[in-house]
């Protein structure tokens, strides 16, 4: 029986770690994107396809676990913006391929800069950490992280 309230205990302990600090991130997140006409969508979206050179929209709604028509919306919000470009797949004219666009890269970097925006806001939260800290916490996530993508 100890042993289980210690494993509860634990798990519970670091599933409202990281809820603490993903409702703090979505709260900045939320300010950035609001702060540069975006919806949190839209922000990430555009964070997505930036680590990508194309995406198809398929591909891009498995990565963002986005409802097709919230998807949809967004791209199209976004496209009409010019920060994304989209034509459909030369083999298949169903599918949609989508990629950032010179605009889209630019806003992003302008995000990245931002003083009050979430890449300075992570930068300032763990500039106090030692390097191996750091690298012990990217471990430790990426020890989860995979661990819970093995369980799905």
């Amino acid at each position: 029986m100890e042993f289980e309230t210690l494993h509860t205990t634990r798990s519970v302990q670091l599933l409202r770690s990281f809820w603490n600090v993903q409702k703090n991130v979505m709260r900045i997140i939320q300010r950035t994107a609001a702060d540069n006409g975006l919806s949190v969508p839209q922000y990430t979206i555009l964070t997505a396809m930036i680590l990508h050179k194309e995406l198809t929209q398929k591909n891009l709604g498995e990565k963002t676990f986005f409802a097709k028509s919230t998807l949809s919306q967004s791209v199209d919000a976004l496209v009409r913006e010019g920060l994304l470009h989209r034509q459909p797949v030369e083999d298949n004219r169903r599918e949609i391929q989508l990629s950032i666009t010179e605009k889209g890269k630019k806003l992003l970097k302008t995000i990245h800069e931002q003083e009050d925006g979430i890449h300075m806001a992570f930068g300032e939260a763990v500039q106090d950490l030692e390097d191996d800290q750091f690298h012990n916490l990217l471990k430790t996530h990426l020890h989860i992280a995979q661990h819970l993508e093995e369980k799905e």
